[in-house]
């Protein structure tokens, strides 16, 4: 059996989720990308090639209970264990004040970032806490917005801050089971979801500005820096962001 360190990384087709799949597979593990699309999958897969791990695609929407447990199932199939979640994937919506808000779109939200969240979690913990030798990490992305709304945000700004809740409950129930959860909450990466921000987005006051981005790889070495920690030591929440954002203060 392969010895390297086994990571599955939802959302992982592209952004952050691709880029950090992409670092850990350099770095030495045994990752799985999964995300809706395969085809997107097989070539973030192709493109983190030659690393010193192993990458390996599965499909999987992770708000379906049935094949998020497949998806375990295959991974620890496929490498033996699972000793990280990188819980990434999720969506957001326009700017939309809440009476403007149709309940399919709150509903798609809820489903991919909080429910996702929670059966990834829920079967990765499942999985840490009995396998031999026990224990493992779980990574959630909670975003900027796990602390401060942006305009017209309720779906996301709702869900993040719920993820925080999460972490910090996975964070305690873990402890007997040498399972660690911390949170990363990132501020404007340069991703496909981010570019907007080079293009101008609302702020509080009502303006449309352009707002700083950082690279995403910033973000990615962040992740495999939480993920390569032992487990007697965990980063509870780690905010990485562009350094001139408005967010601290009045912006």
């Amino acid at each position: 059996m392969n010895s390297a360190k086994v990571a599955i990384v939802t959302g992982a087709g592209s952004g952050v989720g691709k880029a950090s799949a992409a670092t850990l597979v350099k770095n030495g593990w045994n990752v799985v990308f999964t995300g809706r699309r395969l085809d997107v999958l097989d070539e973030a897969v192709e493109a983190a090639s030659g690393g010193k791990g192993k990458a390996l695609a599965i499909r999987c929407n992770v708000s379906n209970p049935e094949e998020v447990d497949a998806l375990f199932d295959r991974t620890v199939k496929e490498f033996g264990r699972v000793d990280l979640l990188f819980n990434n994937a999720g969506r957001g919506h326009p700017a939309t004040l809440i009476d403007e808000i149709p309940l399919d779109i709150w509903f798609d939200v809820l489903n991919a970032n909080l429910t996702g969240s929670f059966l990834c979690a829920r079967a990765a913990f499942r999985q840490m806490r009995r396998q031999a030798p026990m224990g493992g990490r779980i990574i959630n992305n909670g975003s900027i917005s796990a602390y401060a709304p942006r305009p017209g945000s309720v779906p996301y700004t709702t869900t993040k801050h719920a993820i925080s809740g999460l972490t910090r409950t996975l964070a305690l129930d873990g402890r007997p089971f040498d399972i660690a959860c911390g949170q990363i909450d990132i501020g404007n990466a340069l991703t496909e979801m981010g570019a907007a921000m080079t293009k101008g987005v609302p702020q509080a006051d009502g303006q449309i500005a352009v707002e700083p981005v950082i690279d995403v790889q910033i973000v990615a070495d962040a992740v495999l820096h939480m993920a390569s920690l032992p487990l007697d030591a965990n980063i509870l929440f780690m905010n990485v962001m562009a350094t001139k954002m408005p967010f601290v203060g009045r912006g």
